[in-house]
């Protein structure tokens, strides 16, 4: 009994410090996903994206944000509809945290376009890929956390 005790300790031990040097060179990817026209879950999508980046930053952990706008969410992204204070705040944002990425949805753009008969233009920061949710999924596919504020 004395000697299984012990092997165990001896396991334990030595499963923590490899576990802690592994660690130290991860790699941390969080998609977060905006689909709602609701200023206050764009705000804590914000919020949440900058938490997350400040606890990896202090704890100098490198980590990469997509923050993924489909179907109303798109708005938030929309050089026309987007509030002065979003857009402030995603200019800020990606100014302080180059891994941090404003994902647009493609076929929401041409279904608004098509919609609305114009051209819908994003701001400047937003990155237009061809559909949002294949976006979230290859992402997922590839490790990658998701979170729906």
């Amino acid at each position: 009994m004395r000697k299984s005790m012990m092997r165990l300790a001896i396991a334990v031990a030595m499963t923590v410090p490899m576990s802690v040097a592994m660690a130290a060179g991860k790699v941390h990817n969080l998609l977060l996903q905006i689909n709602d026209n609701d200023e206050a879950r764009m705000q804590l999508t914000l919020n949440n994206a900058a938490n997350v980046m400040k606890v990896y930053q202090d704890k100098g952990e490198e980590v990469h944000i997509d923050i993924v706008a489909y179907g109303p969410g798109l708005n938030f992204l929309r050089e026309d509809k987007a509030s002065d204070e979003i857009k402030t705040r995603i200019k800020s944002m990606k100014q302080s945290f180059e891994t941090v990425s404003f994902i647009a949805c493609g076929n929401t753009k041409t279904n608004m376009e098509k919609k609305e008969g114009k051209e819908v233009k994003l701001i400047e920061q937003a990155k237009l890929v061809p559909a949002g949710v294949v976006h979230i999924m290859e992402h997922e596919e590839a490790g990658w956390s998701y979170v729906r504020p």
